[in-house]
């Protein structure tokens, strides 16, 4: 595809001379060209649907979720991974974003990391992908050589693999779908870390929250497997008991230590009249499901 009629790098004529208006007027454009961003997501609802499916699939039966991204796409899948240890209390193996450049380039712009492919082969066998991973790659253009290398070898070790990409690109025959989001031309020319960024990251939470609010990570809308690591998290883990249960915040700070810190559980011995042992064979059965347990 040549660069003048990739999607990511046209030119925006709403912005043609952003360089002379005052900055409410600038402001102004970006807000009305991230509105654009929400619509084009919400036209790509049902292939979004497939792949998250795919991903409940793939954690239901021992697999992994990883993020395969370079520069702005790849910082985006490692932050989304690295969020759901605290909110979700799950394993930092689970979701994991790979960053082209390695945990440098997190911090730098290392912009040829896109382009090398050597190290793929090795992280790969490194980490041990197999046919019950899923593979999400994230590419603005579609083009990003080491997002396409990493989805090729995944797929040669049957793992699922998909494609996020601002680009109308065409059907690769190792990736299971491709997610195409048409946010039309950035308000700087291919700066797609701005209308393409802002997009990743609707998709990314979107991904990741509904695979585990299917994962019985959440009872309704509260955080209840959330990981208490600090005291804001203490706070509101103590603040989730006191909606779900009659104890005041006093009790429900005492029995949130006799739950080893863990906010289902607590919920569970307050409401069954259980021990934190019996909380635990519980939620073995329900497969985690508070709501199967306290709704019997």
């Amino acid at each position: 595809m040549k660069l003048n009629d990739k999607i990511t790098e046209s030119f925006n004529i709403k912005s043609k001379d952003i360089d002379k208006r005052d900055v409410l007027e600038i402001l102004n454009i970006f807000n009305a060209e991230d509105k654009t961003v929400v619509e084009a997501v919400g036209d790509c609802l049902d292939i979004i649907n497939d792949i998250v499916n795919i991903v409940i699939e793939s954690l239901n039966n021992n697999g992994r979720l990883f993020y395969i991204g370079a520069g702005t796409s790849g910082r985006l899948g490692v932050l989304d991974a690295a969020e759901c240890v605290p909110t979700f209390s799950v394993d930092s193996e689970l979701i994991q974003g790979i960053i082209a450049g390695g945990e440098r380039a997190m911090f730098q712009s290392i912009e040829n990391a896109e382009d090398e492919t050597k190290e793929i082969t090795n992280i790969i066998k490194d980490k041990s992908i197999d046919s019950k991973d899923i593979i999400i790659g994230i590419s603005c253009s579609g083009e990003a050589p080491f997002v396409l290398e990493f989805l090729k070898q995944s797929h040669q070790k049957n793992a699922s693999t998909a494609l996020i990409t601002f680009n109308n690109i065409e059907n690769l025959k190792y990736v299971d779908n491709i997610l195409r989001v048409f946010v039309g031309p950035e308000i700087i020319s291919g700066s797609t870390r701005m209308k393409s960024g802002t997009a990743t990251k609707m998709i990314l939470n979107m991904i990741s929250t509904t695979t585990m609010i299917k994962l019985n990570k959440t009872y309704g809308n509260f955080m209840v497997d959330l990981k208490i690591m600090n005291k804001k998290l203490l706070d509101r883990g103590v603040y989730i008991i006191q909606s779900l249960t009659n104890l005041n915040q006093n009790e429900a700070k005492q029995l949130l230590t006799k739950s080893n810190g863990k906010v289902k559980n607590a919920i569970i011995m307050s409401e069954l009249d259980v021990t934190y042992l019996e909380s635990e064979e519980l939620l073995q059965k329900n497969k985690g499901s508070l709501r199967n347990i306290i709704e019997k």
